[in-house]
């Protein structure tokens, strides 16, 4: 498997997504048949991953099919919800109970599980005992925001590995300095990022944002950073990040050579927008843009408005393959197929962070 990249490809099959990328870079390489390998999704509460919240389960079933195909029988789902929530009532109503039956995977409840005392440079962590188990985590967040951290993605999503009263523990310790400890604890051996659909801002869903893609790497830390620029943010927006490098659990160094894309966002459809996402449709002129666009488009609003920048935007925002031969002046145009602008933010798609970027510069 090709080391310090991140794959990507687009798409809204997330089962025949991640199929084409595993065969792709062959993860198995390496991995004995009879090694046991565990699955840690985001199942942070019992709602469906068309609230923004929860890892598709399409997703996971495809890379359970995978592995089977290529002779592994010892695979399981393991998980945590947050406190408050019953892991049991999150596998069923995140369909994960239907997925145990026709794969024979068990599931896993993480908050039922003992656990063991883990000294991590000097910071000591309780760690659910079955992690101990795993010869091979693969781990499948999904790509959000979070209302403490601003992002939960790689990193953040090994909270669901430990006790009850340790997730306690990481808020009153800032959140930032554990979630970087753990991931030095835990070692994850494939990033599977869920960014089909992901809320906007709240771990818990509501805001969903469609970004129809999927990213894979072996990297948490690039991955994040990668992740982070996705969503209109700056690595030192999300701490852990610069924190778990520090200790060495990866790196934050990543550029377009690092990025391999698989295929381009060719899905013109556009789903209903609802929640906080509405506040935005008035400052965009969209006609047949691809979702992983706009997207991008609706995280970087998002982030002018937390700076208090967004009333500042006049200019309205082109968006969408109808505006490829169109000449727009005044306006912006975001992404490619909007060229002919007066100014327009190049990539297909481009990320938040750069659509942050130019408006930023328009509204000085």
């Amino acid at each position: 498997m090709v080391q310090d990249h991140i794959h990507v490809i687009y798409g809204d099959n997330p089962k025949a997504m991640i199929l084409e990328v595993l065969e792709k870079i062959k993860p198995e390489q390496g991995i004995k048949h009879e090694a046991t390998i565990g699955i840690k999704p985001n199942l942070v509460v019992a709602k469906p991953s068309t609230s923004g919240a929860t890892t598709s389960p399409e997703l996971v079933e495809g890379i359970i099919e995978y592995f089977q195909l290529k002779g592994y029988k010892n695979i399981c789902i393991l998980e945590g919800s947050w406190i408050g929530e019953r892991t049991p009532r999150a596998f069923k109503a995140c369909g994960y109970e239907d997925i145990s039956q026709r794969y024979n995977v068990p599931l896993i409840d993480l908050q039922q599980d003992n656990y063991y005392e883990c000294n991590v440079n000097g910071l000591k962590l309780n760690i659910c005992s079955k992690m101990k188990e795993i010869d091979y985590l693969i781990n499948v967040p999904v790509l959000k925001g979070h209302c403490q951290t601003n992002l939960t993605c790689a990193l953040k999503n090994m909270k669901g590995c430990i006790p009850n009263s340790e997730k306690r523990r990481f808020h009153t310790m800032g959140l930032h300095k554990p979630i970087a400890f753990l991931s030095k604890a835990i070692k994850q051996d494939l990033v599977v990022v869920d960014g089909i659909m992901g809320d906007l801002n709240f771990e818990e869903g509501g805001n969903p944002v469609r970004m129809n893609r999927i990213l894979v790497g072996t990297d948490p830390v690039m991955v994040d950073s990668y992740a982070a620029n996705l969503l209109g943010f700056d690595i030192k927006d999300i701490p852990y990040i610069e924190i778990a490098e520090e200790i060495g659990v990866g790196t934050t160094k990543w550029n377009q050579s690092s990025v391999v894309e698989l295929n381009t966002d060719q899905n013109t459809e556009i789903k209903g927008t609802t929640g906080k996402v509405k506040m935005f449709t008035k400052y965009i002129e969209e006609r047949d843009a691809c979702s992983a666009c706009y997207g991008s488009l609706i995280h970087a609003l998002d982030r002018l408005r937390t700076r208090g920048q967004l009333s500042k935007l006049k200019s309205k925002l082109y968006i969408g393959q109808y505006y490829k031969d169109k000449t727009i002046d005044p306006g912006i145009g975001i992404g490619q197929c909007t060229r002919k602008c007066a100014r327009y933010v190049p990539g297909c798609p481009p990320t938040a962070r750069e659509i942050v970027k130019c408006l930023e510069d328009v509204i000085k």
